[in-house]
This record gives C-alpha cells, sequence and structure tokens, in this order.
C-alpha cells in the first residue's frame, strides 16, 4: 500500500493545476510545468485538493502511484516557492564565477571549466567560493547542481572539490611515517 500516493496535496493559492487525458498542468508565479501521467493512474482535483489513485493493483502501477504523487508535489511546490541547491569549493585558488549565462570553474586544472546555464535557472556567486543554483523545477536544478560538482568530486584525503554545502565527506587517514 502507497502511503505517499494517498496523500491529498492542498493546492496553494496563485497556483492553478489542470488535468486533461493523461496530462497535468501546474501553472504559478515562477513558471508552468506539465507531467504526462501513466493511463493507470487517474488524478483527480477537488475543492483545492490534488488526489491520485491506482485504476488496478498490478506491481507497476503500484510502483507509479507514490512516484506521480512525489512529482505533482513537487511541480506545486516549484511553481510556487522554487528550489534552490547551495554549493561550496574548497581548495587554494579554486572559484567560481558567474558572467552572465555563463559559469566559470577554477578547480585546480590547466584551464577553467565553463559551463552554459540552461534555461530557466538563476545561479548567484555570493562568494567566490560558494554557489547557489535557483530554479522552479527540481530535476533541472539538482540535475546541474550535479554537473556542476562532477568537475571536481571532493577527494577524502584533503577534502577538496567541489560539494553541497550540508554534504558530509568522510574523511581518511592516508599514509603513515614509518
Amino acid at each position: 500500500m502507497s502511503r505517499i500516493g494517498n496523500r491529498e496535496l492542498t493546492i496553494p493559492e496563485g497556483v492553478t493545476v489542470t488535468v486533461d487525458n493523461n496530462n497535468v498542468n501546474v501553472a504559478g508565479k515562477l513558471g508552468t510545468l506539465n507531467l504526462n501521467v501513466n493511463p493507470s493512474i487517474k488524478v483527480e482535483i477537488n475543492d483545492n485538493k490534488v488526489t491520485t489513485k491506482r485504476l488496478n493493483e498490478t506491481k507497476q502501477v503500484k510502483q507509479l502511484h507514490g512516484t506521480t504523487n512525489a512529482l505533482i508535489n513537487n511541480m506545486i511546490k516549484g511553481v510556487s516557492e522554487g528550489f534552490k541547491k547551495e554549493l561550496e569549493i574548497v581548495g587554494v585558488g579554486y572559484k567560481f564565477q558567474a558572467q552572465g549565462n555563463v559559469l566559470t570553474i577554477s578547480a585546480g586544472y590547466s584551464h577553467p571549466v565553463k559551463m552554459d546555464v540552461p534555461e530557466g535557472l538563476k545561479i548567484e556567486c555570493p562568494s567566490v567560493t560558494e554557489l547557489t543554483i535557483s530554479g522552479y523545477d527540481k530535476q533541472r536544478v539538482s540535475e546541474f547542481a550535479a554537473l556542476v560538482r562532477k568537475v571536481r568530486g571532493p577527494e577524502p584525503y584533503k577534502g577538496k572539490g567541489i560539494r553541497y554545502k550540508d554534504e558530509y565527506i568522510r574523511r581518511k587517514e592516508g599514509k603513515k611515517a614509518a
């Protein structure tokens, strides 16, 4: 039994949710998102609440039930509040630079790494060692944050590299002198 799939999602003010056939469209002050839902899952809107119901009890439909509910919840939260990922870079000479729609990362390579910021995302650099990625689509925000982190992932010996702000890096001891 899916507990996540059975929860009712409240639609906040300023957000409109429409369902036509298998498409769920969510529009809010930050943007518009849509989701193509499996025909075995029925999405209903009653009294400013969104519910998902499954039409049969097969294993695949049970798996999709909670996932669909969670995706719709993320869409509603995204267009009303937005999502944010914070990264930090640790290392001598390591830094972020944001110029327009291009992010430049100096991470110990012989050349700076330049990345184009996808449409719909905003980046801010409060300092040269901190980066904030924000947007209304949770998947795109998280995916771009993972790509930035992948440029130089944190290493366990000195802790150098790019990490999420709240990430804990388990440190290793290294070699001992004899």
